[in-house]
Formats: structure tokens, sequence, C-alpha cells
């Protein structure tokens, strides 16, 4: 079964430079790119688009809370209106970009607190499901296994991708571990090799507390504001292809 690489990308903004995007697209097949609201600006979509493109990497609407000050990692008591309403206006604004590229964007993965408050609270996940058909159904909706964002998109008939996270660590339930939490992002490379090695062979990850977890992967997400991001890029990439993993986009 193919696996998409993916990376969060495009996160700069301003005379604020976040990440080395240059050197990770060399090592991935999907960029999510920041829309503007957690971070991002026009110029900076559109660069990333245009550096994506001649990478041959797959481009994904990273929509977020609009709360540049906090990444968008901290929670926002938005109304389900304003979810809907604000994810459509962020897909819209990098669909734009990608089809005065010639292009077409492929799928759509909300950003930080606001993922983590879709993975478990359905009306939420509903609310971006119905805001990625509204905008255009055929894209794909990118999320944790088992999670209220995998109901919300399969109730809104739309296509789900399953993700895991090459540099986090997981609770017992299968969710995220807090970023507030110690040992909540993983740093050493070749920890992270044989965690996402074991995602894709076995569909099993071990949870912080030493659990055994179940998951299902099309997709491997890799943080590009992490400071080993290139290094971790290029060592999943050469280690996934050893093992005969077929390294592929999303299809939309």
């Amino acid at each position: 079964m193919p696996i998409d690489l993916n990376c969060d990308l495009g996160e700069g903004f301003g005379a604020y430079a976040i990440g080395q995007d240059e050197q990770v697209l060399g090592h991935i097949t999907s960029a999510n790119i920041a829309c503007g609201f957690h971070g991002g600006d026009p110029m900076v979509m559109n660069q990333t688009v245009s550096l994506a493109l001649k990478q041959g990497v797959a481009i994904g609407a990273h929509p977020g809370y609009p709360d540049l000050m906090g990444f968008g990692r901290r929670y926002m008591g938005l109304s389900l209106d304003e979810i809907r309403t604000y994810t459509m206006y962020q897909i819209g604004a990098l669909q734009a970009i990608v089809r005065a590229h010639g292009a077409r964007l492929s799928h759509v993965k909300p950003h930080g607190a606001l993922y983590n408050r879709a993975a478990s609270d359905y009306p939420t996940a509903r609310a971006i499901a119905e805001a990625i058909a509204l905008v255009d159904e055929s894209l794909v909706f990118l999320g944790l296994p088992f999670s209220a964002m995998e109901r919300a998109a399969n109730d809104v008939n739309i296509t789900y991708a399953c993700e895991a996270f090459a540099d986090r660590a997981y609770t017992n339930k299968g969710e995220l571990v807090s970023r507030e939490q110690a040992g909540a992002i993983i740093h050493d490379p070749n920890e992270v090799v044989e965690r996402v090695l074991r995602m894709v062979q076995e569909n099993s990850i071990r949870s912080i507390d030493g659990v055994d977890v179940s998951v299902r992967v099309d997709s491997i997400c890799l943080h590009g504001d992490n400071p080993s991001a290139v290094t971790l890029a290029q060592r999943l990439q050469r280690e996934l292809l050893a093992a005969k993993v077929d390294l592929q986009p999303l299809k939309r």
C-alpha cells in the first residue's frame, strides 16, 4: 500500500521565518501549507506553493485558529459557524494560489488546537468536513484514525485519509500527548524511524506509557517547525524506501 509522507510548511509570515521548507520539500510527498491564520501570509503561501510544485510535492491546506501569537496551538472558543466559515476561507485562499500555478489542491488537514478539538469533538469535526465539501468535495480530509474527524468525513461523504505522527508521542487512547507534557515531542532520529516503520509495517505504535496502540496509516506527518525536520525527513525517506514502502502523495 502506498504511504504519503507529509509535512506542515509555509508557517513563517512577514519578517518571521519558521522551518526549513525548501530543504524539507526534497524528501516528502505532500505539504500542508498554512493559510494565514496560525501562520503564513499571501507571499509565503505563494512561495511555498511554487517550491512544492517544483519538487513534485502535492499541496494541502492547513487551516487553523486565527491565532498568530499562539501559533494556533491555543484553544479558542469559536462557534461552529465560525469554524466552518474560517475553514472555507482558508482553503479558498490557498486554492486560488494553487490554481494560479496551474495545479490542484489535494487535501485539507486542520492545524494544532483546531485539529485536537476536531479529533474528539464531533460537531467541530463535522463543521470542518462540511467546509471541505462546500469548497471542493473531492478534497481529502486528513486526520487521526478512529477519530471524530473520520466519522464526520464519512457522514459528509468526503474521502478520509488516516495519518500517524512521526515525531509526536501518543496516549493509550491513540490521541496525541499534549505539547505541555514532557516527552510529547520526539527528537531522536533513530527513535522516530523505528516508530514509523512499526506504524507502517505493523499498524501499531507504543504509547508514552508503554502500551501498544493500533493505528491505521495512509500518511506519516513530520512537523516542519521541529529543529530536526530536515534530518528526520531525510532519514524517514531513506529508511521507508529501503523497507520497500511505496512513497506516494494522497489520491484525491
